[in-house]
């Protein structure tokens, strides 16, 4: 008797087999009442900041202009700016995809990304990574940028995860590292201390100049493009931070 052959295009055949959830009629009620509110809230937030603008926008700028391939990177603490910029970037022509987990969790941003244009690859880290990895080279091969919360999903806070760089490595795709902060904001209790800012909040983004890892280069060599992304993007949180500092003295002035 021949074993029956999974497709892995269903999203329910990437869940990991350790979680016992899946999409039952009632999650997915839930999901189509509830996404229009929060997506209706995070617009009110976005439109309420104050000051907000991108620092050195030029460089995804070019992109944008020219359709080649980067790989824009940040922390999941700023997730919330950052996707969000991205979203503005994308109604400008900005190819973008995004990795989402393949769990029931991963379903509300998912849905979200789609709703914005953007390419979605859903993999789970331990049952469909070899599956999400195909998945991210076809579509850097049909010309998407993957946009990475480099320290995700699980952490450590702050530490660039390598396989980000082998990503971008393969689809010879220059990293782009962005950061951003906020004068008032709320910090939720997790691993990343996820940043929300408040309403009318004065909001930086700084997006640095793109560090490519050529695919000449030995997977030996590639701890120092790791590091080098960490201390950019870390480089650029404090510089959004002064930026703010400076605004507030001015203001006092």
């Amino acid at each position: 008797m021949s074993e029956q052959k999974i497709d892995y295009s269903d999203v329910e055949a990437r869940r990991s087999p350790a979680s016992n959830r899946r999409m039952s009629p009632g999650r997915r009620l839930y999901y189509f009442i509830g996404l229009p509110v929060f997506l209706g809230v995070s617009r009110l937030l976005w439109w309420s900041y104050r000051k907000k603008y991108v620092i050195d926008a030029d460089v995804i700028n070019r992109y944008i202009r020219s359709g080649e391939l980067c790989a824009p990177c940040y922390w999941h603490q700023d997730s919330f700016c950052c996707l969000e910029q991205t979203r503005a970037w994308l109604k400008r022509g900005f190819k973008a995809g995004f990795i989402i987990s393949a769990s029931v969790d991963g379903e509300v941003p998912a849905r979200i990304a789609r709703s914005w244009g953007a390419t979605v690859v859903r993999g789970s880290a331990k049952a469909s990574n070899a599956l999400a990895m195909r998945d991210i080279h076809q579509a850097m091969k049909n010309g998407v940028s993957i946009v990475t919360a480099a320290d995700g999903p699980l952490g450590p806070k702050y530490y660039f995860k390598p396989g980000v760089v082998l990503m971008a490595r393969i689809g010879s795709a220059p990293m782009i590292p962005i950061a951003c902060a906020a004068d008032r904001a709320w910090y939720l209790k997790r691993w990343d201390d996820f940043m929300l800012p408040k309403p009318f909040a004065r909001v930086v983004i700084s997006v640095g100049e793109p560090q490519l890892m050529p695919r000449d280069r030995s997977v030996d060599e590639l701890e120092q493009y790791r590091l080098s992304m960490e201390k950019a993007i870390n480089a650029l949180k404090q510089r959004s931070e002064a930026l703010l500092t400076t605004d507030e003295r001015d203001a006092d002035e």
